[in-house]
């Protein structure tokens, strides 16, 4: 006997538990990560404050915790201090326990007092949705049970799993783990498909890593972001203001010099600069790697060695797991090639790490860098020494 106020077909009860879940997802995306850890739109206070409200409902994360252990996520990415970093803790526990993770780093004040600025501090935050975190999920209960009879309680079930799954699992193990990349940043973070619709556009995690203060997620044509198109349906609405977008990657093939634009391009558009550059140089090393193999160290695992170069031309050296960097070592000590290529990324690398110096300054070292890849030998090097002269 059906107890609850709807009765509803098998599928009818799917598509709810979907729609409940996904407006749980929407709100994590949209009002916790989007909007409060990274600022990077405006929510009218009506929007705002129900998201907050649902999440307090369907999740019981408080907004001041979720900021701060998001912020420093970014700030210690992939270091021991890193509250989730698969690297450390493992892809399995990262995955399964992602949620008991994110409870511990809850109960340390130095990074809630450090990085939770900014968030909600008003009357009910402090005596409602902070205080008493369990109300909300046990009322959400009722409410399900209340709708749809004993079926609720499954309902309410997959309502508490979804996101300690889906958000703290999935986007936080495999988001460092699995998928492409098509930024360069210091850490592993990859898009894991290039459709975010499951988890509102968190799918696109390296994307993210690259431009961090952007509130569209999608860099590509062929990429989807969910989660921007309900911010520019809220837009049109008049009920959210996007205060920052990651801008287009130009390129003028006319530039043949460098100056201030071109810096400021690149600086800018870094992380794209860096995966080029491995793009372009991947399969020049590789061909050296498989040289020295054969000539000069004909101990060296062809495999292993490929596998430490391709990361190391995504990374900074420090963020390689020792074993490659014993490998990465062992070839570069062997290899002319590999070394000049090492020294132009580092070099390259460092003009947009030296703010003290000036604009001028760091012009100059671009063209420098730019003749002495010219001048290299190196056919690849040459031609991504060409391409960018044309950033604008």
């Amino acid at each position: 006997m059906h107890l609850g106020l709807l009765s509803l077909p098998w599928w009818g009860y799917a598509l709810v538990t979907l729609g409940l879940t996904h407006i749980t997802i929407a709100s994590v995306t949209i009002f916790l990560h989007r909007h409060q850890a990274h600022r990077a739109l405006d929510l009218h206070p009506i929007v705002s404050h129900f998201l907050r409200f649902w999440l307090w409902l369907t999740t019981g994360m408080v907004t001041r915790e979720w900021v701060a252990i998001h912020r420093k996520h970014h700030a210690k990415c992939e270091t021991p201090e890193d509250p989730h970093s698969p690297q450390f803790y493992g892809i399995r526990r990262v995955l399964l326990e992602g949620a008991e993770l994110y409870r511990s780093e809850a109960r340390n004040a130095a990074t809630l007092e450090r990085y939770g600025h900014g968030t909600p501090d008003d009357w009910i935050e402090r005596n409602l949705y902070a205080k008493h975190v369990g109300l909300g999920i046990g009322f959400m209960l009722a409410i399900d049970l209340v709708l749809f009879g004993p079926i609720g309680l499954s309902i309410w079930a997959v309502q508490m799993l979804w996101v300690p799954f889906f958000a703290a699992g999935v986007i936080n193990g495999i988001g460092h783990y699995w998928g492409y990349r098509t930024y360069a940043p210091n850490d592993t973070s990859t898009n894991i498909v290039p459709w975010g619709i499951l988890i509102g556009g968190e799918e696109l995690h390296n994307n993210h890593h690259a431009y961090v203060t952007s509130a569209r997620l999608s860099s590509r044509w062929w990429e989807f972001d969910l989660g921007w198109m309900y911010i520019r349906l809220l837009v049109t609405l008049g009920l959210a203001r996007v205060r920052r977008v990651a801008p287009k990657v130009r390129l003028n093939p006319d530039r043949a010099g460098c100056d201030a634009q071109t810096l400021q391009a690149i600086t800018t558009h870094r992380y794209h600069v860096l995966a080029r550059f491995a793009n372009t140089l991947q399969q020049t090393a590789l061909e050296e790697i498989r040289t020295l193999r054969v000539r000069a160290l004909p101990g060296l695992n062809e495999a292993n060695a490929q596998e430490a170069l391709k990361h190391w031309l995504q990374r900074e050296w420090e963020a390689l797991p020792e074993r490659e960097r014993a490998v990465l070592h062992q070839a570069l000590h062997a290899s002319k090639l590999l070394r000049t290529i090492y020294a132009m990324r580092q070099d390259l690398t460092a003009l947009w790490s030296c703010p003290a110096n000036s604009t001028e300054q760091v012009v100059k070292q671009l063209e420098d860098w730019c003749r002495r890849a010219d001048e290299s030998g190196i056919d690849a090097l040459r031609e991504f020494s060409r391409r960018l002269r044309c950033y604008a």
